[in-house]
Formats: C-alpha cells, structure tokens, sequence
C-alpha cells in the first residue's frame, strides 16, 4: 500500500467548465460527456507523436499540420489517438481552419472508439485564447481551494480550543472534507467519531491498524497511508506523532486538492490533543510533587517548574460554557494557556500559569485569574480565582481578574486589619456557606440573582442566608457603612 503523495494545490477544472464558455464556442463532437472529465492545462503541439511530451491530464490542441495523406488517415488517426490516451491526454482540441477546413471524419471515429473528448475548435479562436481560458479557470479553483483550506485551518483550530475538543475537531474535518473522520486508539479501537457511519468504516480501521504496525513510533504527525475502498471512497489514515498509537483515519467520497493539507492539520492538532504536554519537564513537574508531598515549601519546589525562585504565578479556575469538563478538555487548555500544570478536579478546572502569560478569554470557557503570587502565596491565590470565576459566571463575563492594587487598606497595618476582621466576623466563623454567601453578595452589589448564580444556589437560599447572617452579626446589612466595613473584613481574613 503506498505511502500517500503530496497533492498539487491547483485543482483541476471540469472539461464542461471549459465548453461553457461563450467567448471560445468550442463544441464537443465526439467521446463521452461525462462531467467527471477535467482538465490540468493545455498543450499545443503539432507533433506526430505527442506522447513523450504529455504529463497528463492535458487538452492537446492542434490544427492538423502534421497530417499524411487523406488515404492514410484510419490508420493514422487510430495510433494517434491511442498515444494521446497512453499518455494520459484529457482531451483533443481540434482547430478548423487555417489547415483543414472541416474536423476529418477518421479522428471524430477515433476518439468515438476510444472514449477521448474531442473538441472543434471555431477559425475565430486562436489555442492561445483556450490555454488562457483553461489557466483562467485553473487560478479560480485554485484561489477558492486556497480559500476553502484557509477556512478549514482556522475552524479546527477554534475547535481545539473548544471543551470538547477532540470531538469538535473530528467535526469540523468530516464536516469540511464532506465525510467521515474517526480517532482510533493503539489497540486500533474506534476512541471518537464523527460525520455518517458507512460501511467504509471497516476498511478504514484495517487501514488505520496496519499503519500503526508499519510506523509503531511514528516521530511525527505526518506518517500516513492511503487505500480505496469497495464504495469508491478514498481513505487516508494519519499517524498521531511520537510514537503515541493512535491514528486519524479519514474517508471522503472524493479527494480534492486540499483535503489533504486539512486532514493534516486535524492530524497535528489531534498529535498535541492526545499527546503528553511538552511544555517543561515532566520528569521535573514529578519531583515537584514529590518534594511537596514530602513537606518542601513551594517556593523551594517552584525552580522545578520551570522559573526561577521569586518569579510570581497566575492561578486560573475555569468552568467551560456547556458540559462538564474531561481530561482531554482540561488539557486543551492548558496547552491554550501556555501551562502544563492542570488539575481537573469536578466541575472546575484549575491551571498554574506564569504571571508573564496572563492570559485571555478562552472561547467555550469562563475563567477567573488571581492576582500575581509568589508560590508561598499560592492557596491564596487559589482563592482568589475561585472567587474571580463566581464573578464571571455571575456576571456572564468570559474572565475576569482578581485586582487588587494600593488602597486604603494597604494603610493599616496587616497585623491589626485581621484581628480586626476576625473580631467582627466571628459569629460566622462556624458556617464557611454564610461567609462565602455575604462575600459574593457585597460583591455582586447586593445582587440575589446574581449571587444565586455564582454560588450555584437558588436565589431564595441566598435571602435566607444573607439574613441569618444579619441576625448573627446584629446589624443593618441595608446600611453601605456597614456593607463597607464588613467587606473590609472579608478583604483581610
């Protein structure tokens, strides 16, 4: 089974295409007018022999210079045409006129037997007005196969970057390539799948199977092998690189020009998707976690991770948009946001970032930010993000960040704000849900809807709490003053 070559970017055009046009009135007057017929460009040549001179696909145009005698021409015209289809000629332009009056009978019967398209060529269009035509044509698939590949690059790419995003991307390819894209695993088990089922699937896999016995450690994401099945559909499998065993098995009821650069770059997208993260050492980030574990602080463990001790770190909570979030999801976005460091813990995805990536919205996702932290100050970090994430959600933001710069609390001493804060805090100090409901609530400006939804609660919940907490700290929870100093509080807990 060949290894599949790479596919010229210019299309061919459809012969019809070419007769279509009212400029040239070509005709056709013999051979099948079949529409799967095309063209790959146009050949001028009054040679006896045109053979060695094609490359295929062509419309060889002449005007009968190089006939013989009238009597000669049956058995002329038979071995012409026959060469002219050993060597892979599309199809005969015949010009009428300044040589030969009338097309000759012989040659229409010659192409009639051996199923070549023959064309008259009228005495008012010259072979140079047909090449043109044909280039003319050929630029304009080429321009819109461009297009269409460009489109296709920047669909699957936002797919990637989707919560879901292996399947989006099988998607977007089975959409793009009008066909069926499937995910198999090293076992040669169907992982994911996407456009109509058919019974070219079963091909598909025997072909996706043997590629993963002929490259076992494929080094990169460009090994790929290709077949036809029973049905007439092409089929190509891609190797998913560094050795990983899984393959991109694609079956398409034809093959244009482009399909194979978008299957390609569905095939890379798919390498990184499935892939281990490359971004820093993994052999590092296991030792991180066993010194912590072993009761190093985390900013001796941080140099592991890739930064120098003393540099600050982001942390990001992220929820995504529609369905709970999986493994390859949370990985998507880490590689999104430049950080191998993701956890996946229930509906939430955390991810420690460098503080010199911050980074932007994320489309399928809400993300909350904390602000800049050294690694000693990563719980509260942690916090903050949490808290930025119940904000976004609550006001329907795609991120938003933690700030906090120079204020009037940066004033006092730290010391004193906290034992101030413990002190008028502390008749919730027993129920973590009150003081998490009246932070949200002041923050979201005293909003019960909103705070129902940061909080995943009904709104009703929320009333009950915030007044159990203005029974608890015996205050007016309407009065700003209060609100003020108690937000102060919860600032400096």
């Amino acid at each position: 089974m060949p290894l599949t070559p790479p596919v010229p970017l210019t299309p061919p055009v459809p012969l019809a295409a070419l007769l279509a046009r009212e400029d040239l009135a070509l005709r056709q007057i013999a051979g099948p007018a079949a529409p799967g017929v095309v063209l790959h460009g146009a050949h001028a040549s009054e040679m006896t022999d045109p053979y060695p001179y094609l490359l295929g696909g062509e419309l060889l145009l002449t005007a009968g210079v190089h006939l013989p005698d009238v009597a000669e021409w049956d058995a002329y015209f038979d071995d012409y045409v026959t060469r002219i289809v050993a060597g892979g000629g599309a199809a005969l332009g015949f010009g009428v006129a300044p040589v030969h009056d009338t097309v000759p009978g012989a040659l229409v019967d010659a192409c009639e037997a051996q199923g070549l398209p023959l064309l008259e060529v009228p005495p008012r269009t010259t072979f140079a007005a047909v090449a043109r035509a044909v280039w003319q044509l050929m630029e304009r698939a080429r321009t819109a196969e461009l297009r269409r590949v460009t489109e296709a690059q920047a669909s699957l790419a936002a797919a990637a970057s989707r919560p879901d995003p292996v399947p989006a991307v099988l998607r977007q390819l089975a959409q793009r390539i009008a066909g069926r894209a499937v995910l198999y695993g090293p076992e040669g088990t169907e992982i994911a799948g996407a456009g109509q089922a058919s019974p070219d699937d079963l091909p598909l896999a025997g072909l996706a199977r043997i590629l993963t016995a002929r490259v076992p450690a494929a080094p990169t994401a460009t090994a790929t092998a290709s077949d036809t099945a029973p049905s007439g559909a092409h089929l190509a499998a891609y190797a998913l690189g560094a050795g990983q065993g899984f393959v991109l098995g694609v079956a398409a009821p034809r093959r244009d020009p482009g399909d194979h650069t978008i299957a390609s770059v569905a095939a890379v997208l798919l390498s990184l998707l499935t892939g281990e993260q490359q971004s820093g050492s993994g052999a590092a980030r296991s030792s991180a976690l066993v010194r912590l574990l072993l009761g190093s602080a985390p900013d001796e463990v941080a140099p592991l991770l890739g930064r120098e001790s003393g540099q600050p770190w982001l942390v990001v909570h992220a929820r995504p948009d529609a369905q709970t979030p999986g493994p390859v999801a949370a990985s998507a976005l880490g590689t999104a946001l430049g950080s191998p460091l993701v956890d996946l813990a229930a509906d939430v995805v955390r991810v420690l970032v460098p503080a010199d990536r911050a980074p932007g919205p994320q489309p399928g996702w809400t993300l909350g930010v904390s602000a800049a932290a050294e690694p000693a100050d990563w719980p509260a970090a942690d916090a903050q993000a949490a808290r930025a994430l119940a904000r976004a959600r609550a006001t329907r933001a795609a991120l938003v960040r933690h700030g906090r710069g120079a204020g009037l609390l940066d004033l006092l001493p730290q010391d004193e704000a906290r034992a101030h804060a413990r002190t008028l805090l502390a008749p919730l100090a027993a129920s973590a849900p009150l003081s998490e409901t009246l932070r949200a609530w002041l923050s979201l400006h005293g909003s019960w809807d909103r705070t129902a939804v940061a909080l995943s609660v009904h709104r009703n919940t929320v009333r009950q709490r915030i007044a159990r907490c203005a029974t608890l700290l015996g205050t007016d929870l309407d009065d700003p003053d209060v609100r003020m100093e108690l937000w102060f509080a919860l600032r400096n807990q």
